[in-house]
């Protein structure tokens, strides 16, 4: 169907930036909206932040300032560009996909969640 390829985590310092990138590849055809997760030890996975087809954004309230998503439609691919980072950021970071693809005569909805990518900040 569609698979999702993250990269641009890494280390780095609080105060520093770090932007992710998740490419969408696969018999797709149309992508309705994209979004970024985050996952910390212990914790829940809690949406960061979000971009529809139509390129309305939303952003959960502790990136709100910092965050920033945008994706190129002709690469089928979302970023989330990571400014000012806390050490409260360190989490795994997945991408998630939501659309339409080729299957046959028909194009079926699918969800799509990439491998995630760790984002560590130091203090």
């Amino acid at each position: 169907q569609v698979q999702l390829v993250e990269s641009g985590g890494g280390l780095v310092q609080a105060g520093g930036s770090l932007r992710l990138s998740c490419a969408a590849s696969g018999s797709i055809f149309a992508i309705n909206a994209m979004y970024w997760y985050r996952q910390a030890p212990g914790k829940q996975r809690e949406l960061v932040a979000g971009i529809t087809s139509g390129k309305i954004t939303n952003y959960a309230d502790s990136v709100k300032g910092r965050f920033t998503i945008s994706t190129d439609n002709a690469k089928n691919t979302v970023y989330l560009q990571m400014n000012s980072l806390k050490p409260e950021d360190t989490a795994v970071y997945y991408c998630n996909v939501k659309g339409t693809y080729h299957s046959g005569l028909y194009v079926p909805n699918f969800v799509s969640w990439g491998q995630g990518t760790q984002v560590t900040v130091s203090s």
